[in-house]
């Protein structure tokens, strides 16, 4: 309780008079005590919400097609930072910055992602895919490549990607779609110089360390479940099949997304890549895998997929519609849809608008369930809010 200036407490008054005039109280009386100011009670301080409950309000107060839009992660050619924030301001999750996006410093590469933050509450996702070795976007990563990571103690992945994490935090980048989960043996394989191990233990070790080393300068991200080392051929070009039964994955090529999960992995990256035994649809747009990736393998975060213009570059017919195989994406479980788009997206049928529209779309229809979309977009909206930090965790 606030008092006026000046002024004293009643009790404090009365004692203080007496004291002055050398009275006391007649004996066998009891001298009056001075009665104690009632404590103010505290005012509770409210409880924040959680980022999962700010991003379910969030969301609730979302249309479909603001939903659907939230789902979306795209990349815009060149380093002026105009073209990626208009696609930012159209209301998607945010970009991925590829080759010719990188200008010549860690300085001007954190200016322009800088440029990209528009909402204090919510980060604007800026994605990555820094590997180390060939798969490289940035020159100043201090970290050595995949090859040479496999040939040396588990530690030495988690120092190496946790030096890669930093230089990319200094960059403004807060999502790494850098570490590959995928297994292989095989020098012929298109994926073999990038791997983390040669075998399904090694990869796992490392792959957890490499996740361990991010932690807590960017999101890390796992690739390419349920694993392209099982699965001859380059997924940017076709549909590799691998001829594995599902108990033969789960012996192997699983035990590094596993191992990536129970390190508490912020993203994984489903691959363009099929398992015919399990489902004849690749994993990207396969409910059995996404139901496999949540109810065995435990993981609640963010499902991304790979490159959704992969699809449309293995000149598939059934894989030609950039709509259907959206719809396709989200119906399957996918919370993050990522496109790396040309000089000129309409080559491939790509606006935000007209993605959003096709998922909305769904929606309405039937095919997708209303839940669903609100998973993905409470999903999506939850890790922005906590790498924006206003959440408090």
């Amino acid at each position: 309780m606030r008092r006026r200036p000046g002024l004293l407490p009643l009790a404090v008054v009365v004692i203080g008079a007496a004291a002055l005039a050398g009275c006391s109280a007649p004996s066998g009386v009891a001298a009056p005590s001075p009665t104690a100011e009632a404590a103010p009670s505290p005012t509770p301080t409210p409880t924040p919400p959680t980022p999962e409950e700010w991003a379910a309000e969030r969301v609730a107060d979302m249309t479909d097609e603001q939903k659907a839009a939230s789902l979306l992660m795209l990349h815009a050619p060149g380093t002026d930072p105009g073209a990626m924030r208009a696609l930012v301001d159209q209301g998607i999750a945010g970009v991925i910055l590829m080759g010719d996006n990188i200008p010549g410093s860690e300085g001007e590469l954190a200016a322009l992602t800088a440029d990209l933050q528009a909402d204090p509450d919510a980060a604007t996702l800026i994605g990555i895919d820094q590997e180390g070795g060939i798969v490289s976007r940035i020159d100043w990563d201090p970290a050595p490549p995949p090859w040479e990571l496999r040939d040396q103690p588990a530690e030495a992945t988690r120092d190496a990607f946790a030096a890669r994490a930093g230089a990319l935090e200094a960059s403004g980048v807060n999502v790494n779609f850098g570490i590959v989960a995928d297994v292989t043996d095989d020098p012929g394989s298109f994926i073999y110089d990038r791997v983390l191990g040669t075998d399904p233990q090694s990869s796992a070790d490392r792959v957890a360390a490499a996740v361990e080393g991010e932690r807590g300068a960017v999101a890390s991200t796992v690739k390419h479940f349920p694993g392209h080392g099982a699965a001859p051929g380059d997924s940017h070009v076709s549909v590799p099949s691998a001829p594995l039964t599902l108990d033969e994955w789960r012996a192997g090529p699983a035990l590094p997304f596993r191992a990536a999960v129970d390190a508490d992995v912020e993203l994984v990256m489903t691959g363009h890549l099929a398992y015919p035994s399990v489902d004849a649809a690749p994993a990207s747009l396969s409910p059995e895998w996404h139901r496999i990736l949540r109810d065995e393998l435990g993981f609640d975060g963010v499902l991304v997929t790979d490159d959704m213009l992969m699809l449309q570059h293995n000149g598939l017919a059934e894989y030609q519609d950039a709509g259907e195989n959206a719809i396709r994406a989200v119906a399957a479980g996918s919370d993050l849809l990522l496109y790396v788009l040309p000089a000129d997206p309409s080559e491939f049928g790509i606006s935000v608008g007209g993605l959003a529209d096709s998922i909305a779309g769904a929606v309405a229809d039937g095919r997708i369930p209303r839940e669903r979309l609100d998973d993905a977009a409470i999903r999506v909206l939850e890790l922005r809010r906590e790498l924006s930090g206003a959440s408090g965790e």
